[in-house]
């Protein structure tokens, strides 16, 4: 047994050890979490009554220094911290952030084989719909490129560890260790889904840099930013050489029409003024504005069936953005009603489960038109989720989630790189075990 004053010398030094490592590497907040762990339980044992300390050690110091480890084992899944490009180019061609500054992207360079291959990943982050959102919204990072972060820690989809992002590595052992997807680049200011002319900029950027020798080239983008890969993904075609493979991956992207739980169309209200603001029918897909409302062909059931590049869509059918969002926002909810389902959805009654079953049947009949190409691919799993490309353990971890035993990462370099197609949606919640958030909507589903 070990005594309280040796583990108290223990924790000390763990403490020390943790916190100098982080400020020596400059590491996340992963890093700095062990530290504070590793501190709060040297206090707790100053604090205390030396019999209490005995127990203390006993019960806790074990369990203390498995989390303690365990975290700094997720840090080594996170990747490696990429920089900051502004493409001050672009300021002269009217390509700017909310707030007038350039727009900006992280990008980690390929290397070996994977040279002339490239991942850009839209990252989300919502939308404005009017004057004094956007006003807010140029004082944070979404709106302006000043207040971006200068490192970011690429993890998930951006992970240039094999071990953590198999998919996008080739299994040809003439390879090794070099990605295929040499260049993993996150497209940043988000205005992206809505100006052409920053989406040009970054691009005319990009291809001097080695994007005009792409041979590979996949669009991604996480909620809004799925959005955006859907409808930048035949420019982003048209835009590389001919012999260049070219597909585009929209995670959490597919935002549905549907009246939310008082009848009221809210989200088509909500698409309409964002839209307006921004005047972007001209930058929408003409194949659909010729036939619809601007608005509609922001919805991508209305866009997707009309794209010609290879398409895969993952998604929740409880997408827990739109179940809070779209379904049940907030003024269609005056009493809060659903408050604690859509935190939870285990605290759902089931007046509610079946109105988000309900909604999972009309997200599938959404579905129906734009999944008929062989050349798409298809993962719609039954957790209560949102983006599952970005964080690591939704992508590919030991627990991550299945469907027909497949692992997202899996799923999608597969069909990327034509070893096999997935076309699949998953049964009716509460069906899939591995579905691991239990329920709980994640903590920057901001309603709008």
């Amino acid at each position: 047994m070990i005594a309280a004053e040796e583990a108290l010398s223990q924790a000390k030094q763990l403490t020390s050890a943790t916190l100098l490592s982080c400020l020596e590497s400059q590491r996340t907040s992963t890093e700095l979490l062990a530290g504070f762990l590793s501190l709060t339980f040297s206090l707790s044992l100053l604090l205390s009554s030396p019999a209490k300390q005995q127990r203390m050690v006993d019960s806790r110091f074990g369990q203390w220094l498995k989390l303690v480890v365990s975290l700094l084992l997720l840090l080594k899944t996170q990747g490696l911290y990429v920089g900051i490009t502004y493409v001050k180019s672009a300021v002269a061609k009217g390509a700017v952030c909310l707030d007038g500054s350039p727009p900006a992207y992280h990008w980690d360079k390929g290397f070996g084989t994977g040279i002339n291959s490239w991942l850009i990943h839209f990252e989300g982050g919502g939308w404005c719909n009017n004057v004094t959102n956007c006003l807010s919204r140029k004082k944070t990072h979404l709106g302006s490129s000043k207040l971006m972060g200068q490192q970011i820690a690429f993890s998930g989809i951006m992970n240039n560890k094999r071990p953590f992002n198999p998919g996008i590595f080739t299994t040809g052992t003439e390879l090794r260790s070099d990605t295929v997807m040499g260049h993993h680049l996150l497209a940043m200011c988000r205005q992206l889904i809505l100006g052409a002319r920053i989406w040009l900029a970054v691009i005319e950027d990009l291809l001097p840099k080695g994007l005009k020798n792409a041979e590979n080239a996949l669009l991604s983008g996480c909620s809004a930013g799925g959005l955006a890969s859907i409808l930048h993904c035949d420019s982003f075609r048209s835009l590389l050489p001919m012999g260049t493979t070219v597909k585009c991956l929209s995670d959490a992207g597919y935002f549905i029409n549907v009246r939310d739980v008082s009848g009221a169309p809210h989200v088509q209200t909500y698409f309409n003024e964002i839209v307006s603001l921004h005047g972007s029918a001209k930058n929408l897909p003409l194949s659909c504005t010729s036939t619809l409302k601007p608005s509609f062909c922001f919805f991508p059931q209305y866009v997707a069936p009309q794209v010609r590049t290879p398409l895969f869509i993952l998604n929740a059918a409880y997408d827990s953005w739109q179940i809070r969002n779209i379904l049940a926002p907030g003024n269609a909810d005056p009493l809060g009603v659903w408050k604690s389902c859509k935190l939870d959805i285990n605290n759902c009654s089931p007046l509610q489960l079946k109105a988000m079953q309900d909604f999972r049947l009309r997200f599938l009949i959404a579905l129906n038109k734009a999944t008929n190409s062989s050349s798409g691919g298809l993962y719609i799993d039954s957790c209560y989720a949102h983006c599952q490309t970005e964080t690591q353990e939704k992508w590919f971890m030991a627990d991550s989630p299945m469907l027909g035993k497949m692992k997202i990462a899996k799923a999608v370099g597969d069909w990327f790189y034509d070893r096999s197609p997935f076309h699949k949606i998953d049964c009716p919640y509460p069906c899939n075990p591995s579905c691991q958030n239990s329920g709980l909507a994640p903590p920057d589903n901001s309603e709008v």
